[in-house]
């Protein structure tokens, strides 16, 4: 059985060799999903701008552009492996972080989602997720779970992202759905 670490390297490269554009189709179980649940719901919807592979998120604006109960926030890396987000629309600056991955300048006040579109490396059919090892979105997830238990989490992958079982921690959060090109999948 791999380590997490020898599963990071596995799918980074697997990703780099898969990777695909994805079109606004992608989102459509997400958007169906969005209007039984969130129609006429504030929402604060965090997403991630895409890096290394990732998923492209950023089309899934062309979908939501007119619907006005839809805030959408990016995250922020903050020291000791802490991530806040922010409010952040299509054109709005974008600054680079450390990791090279473009976030939001952070003059507005911190928001905590309702749903975050959380990014990640592998996934499980129990919706365990493996991300890049630095525990931001856990760390968050954690500590914001207690206090709230509505942030509804949706990984975003391609389908070839699924791994049979992910080795895991007390530390990590699994999530509640995961979304890819072959629709949106909860245990």
């Amino acid at each position: 059985m791999l380590n997490k670490q020898q599963l990071r390297n596995k799918y980074l490269k697997l990703r780099k060799k898969k990777y695909f554009e994805v079109n606004v189709k992608y989102f459509k179980p997400f958007l169906i999903f969005l209007n039984k649940h969130y129609k006429n719901k504030l929402t604060y919807l965090s997403i991630y701008h895409p890096s290394n592979h990732e998923v492209n998120t950023l089309k899934l604006f062309e979908l939501i552009k007119t619907k006005k109960n839809i805030i959408t926030l990016l995250p922020t890396v903050r020291l000791h492996n802490n991530m806040k987000f922010y409010k952040w629309s299509f054109l709005d600056i974008l600054k680079i972080n450390k990791y090279g991955i473009l976030e939001p300048t952070t003059g507005n006040k911190a928001l905590i989602p309702n749903i975050a579109l959380v990014p990640l490396l592998a996934f499980d059919k129990k919706n365990n997720r493996l991300g890049y090892g630095k525990g931001y979105y856990d760390k968050f997830l954690n500590k914001y779970l207690k206090l709230n238990k509505n942030i509804l989490t949706i990984g975003v992958a391609f389908s070839f992202q699924k791994y049979n079982k992910l080795p895991t921690s007390n530390l990590d959060v699994k999530l509640n759905y995961i979304l890819t090109e072959k629709g949106m999948q909860k245990v």
